[in-house]
């Protein structure tokens, strides 16, 4: 079993991982992927968690306030090594339960289309698609998900 370390976006590991899913996401999104970038920017999180096992950091991910009563998830990655192996599930409910401890009533995320897991992952972590909120508006590519915690 893993260990899942509370952090900001100050860490290496964080900012490898980020990395890595920043070259993952250049390659699905193509000519898209410069809109989605500019809403990506990882210098002042102060959320984020990183899953680590045997001392190696394998996956990732964030949250950022969105409203009064809401967290944002964002920059969730899990190495494609150990994918399948419920990591992303165990981050994700990591920071449910962080953002429960701040006072947030519920989590927003956008995914892509073409992150199909990603877009599995969220449903089977009971997240409901809602309308695309901005920046993500009209964006055909953009599916948005909200959870009540």
């Amino acid at each position: 079993m893993g260990r899942i370390l509370r952090t900001d976006s100050s860490n290496t590991d964080f900012r490898a991982l980020v990395a890595l899913l920043d070259e993952d996401l250049a390659l699905r999104d193509g000519e898209d992927n410069a809109f989605y970038a500019q809403f990506n920017g990882i210098a002042v999180l102060k959320h984020c968690v990183v899953y680590y096992k045997n001392g190696i950091a394998l996956g990732c991910g964030a949250l950022k306030s969105f409203d009064a009563n809401s967290m944002e998830v964002k920059r969730m990655f899990v190495n494609p090594e150990v994918r399948g192996k419920g990591i992303a599930s165990l981050l994700l409910v990591a920071l449910e339960n962080w953002a429960k401890e701040l006072g947030y009533e519920q989590c927003v995320l956008e995914t892509g289309l073409r992150q199909p897991e990603a877009i599995a992952l969220y449903k089977k972590n009971k997240y409901n698609i809602i309308p695309n909120y901005p920046p993500y508006e009209g964006v055909a590519n953009s599916v948005c998900f909200r959870k009540v915690l």
